[in-house]
């Protein structure tokens, strides 16, 4: 063989080897780079009460990354007077895809044409909980004489204007015999979370939805009121009638209703449940 072949022919094999190894490892190094998020066009809608607002808020990030999803909030009471209520929202006509608010009032919605009838599906069982301003004495509210006897010492008592507010004095108060010495002492907040008042010094204790309360900070929990004057709300969702995203909302209620979700909802004091009523 000449001797020009001899060496060049190990180099040239070397060099095609290198060339082969390098691409592959190239090509493993590129299956290890982070998949881009891709987001679809449109966003889902979705209009919920206080009472599912902290699950809806921690919920929404982590849809959105497993999704692509966007999602866009806005915020109101299940019923009252208030312009910022969602009975009062859908009929001004602003757009939803999704309704999330205590089931009774969502079967309302139903009724009048804002949500799709047959669509609704509850998400959380919520219990109605007790809170006084951060610093103040934590009262003992453990059994239904205890519980009494906080209301009636109390100097001011704030309560929500949404379906716990409802029940607290058209039935709980009458249900332990003292509305009357409690109503003149009471006030209903429209406009604000019930623990915020308290958090101000303008209540002495204040009444809601535990999912409402826990968040506030200046206040101190002092826990569900007892079973026996207990009435758990089920905060449901249903589709809006002017609902334009259905992929989208489909996603998001089968991610609401997902074990994954679980840990999230009952860390803002809400109980999940999945089947519809």
């Amino acid at each position: 063989m000449h001797p020009a072949e001899s060496s060049s022919s190990p180099l040239s094999s070397l060099s095609r080897r290198a060339v082969l190894l390098a691409a592959v490892a190239l090509a493993a190094g590129c299956t290890q780079l982070p998949r881009q998020q891709v987001f679809h066009d449109q966003p889902v809608r979705v209009m919920t009460s206080g009472g599912f607002a902290e699950a809806h808020q921690r919920l929404a990030p982590e849809f959105t990354r497993a999704t692509g999803y966007m999602v866009e909030t806005a915020l109101g009471s299940s019923m009252g007077s208030s312009p910022t209520s969602i009975p009062n929202r859908l009929e001004k006509g602003e757009i939803a895809d999704v309704v999330i608010l205590a089931r009774s009032s969502l079967d309302q919605l139903a009724t009048q044409g804002y949500v799709k009838p047959g669509t609704q599906i509850d998400l959380v069982r919520s219990a109605i909980g007790l809170s006084v301003k951060k610093g103040a004495p934590v009262p003992d509210i453990s059994t239904e004489e205890k519980f009494k006897q906080v209301l009636l010492s109390a100097k001011s008592i704030a309560y929500s204007a949404s379906a716990s507010g409802t029940y607290f004095e058209t039935e709980m108060l009458r249900k332990l015999g003292i509305h009357d010495q409690i109503m003149p002492k009471s006030r209903k907040i429209v406009t604000e979370r019930v623990g915020t008042i308290v958090a101000r010094g303008e209540a002495e204790i204040g009444l809601q939805q535990v999912s409402e309360l826990l968040p506030i900070q200046g206040t101190s929990f002092a826990g569900k009121i007892p079973e026996s004057m207990q009435q758990y709300t089920f905060f449901s969702a249903g589709i809006a009638k002017t609902s334009t995203n259905p992929q989208g909302l489909e996603s998001l209620l089968k991610f609401y209703t997902s074990p994954e979700a679980r840990k999230t909802i009952e860390e803002t004091g809400l109980e999940p449940v999945t089947a519809s009523r």
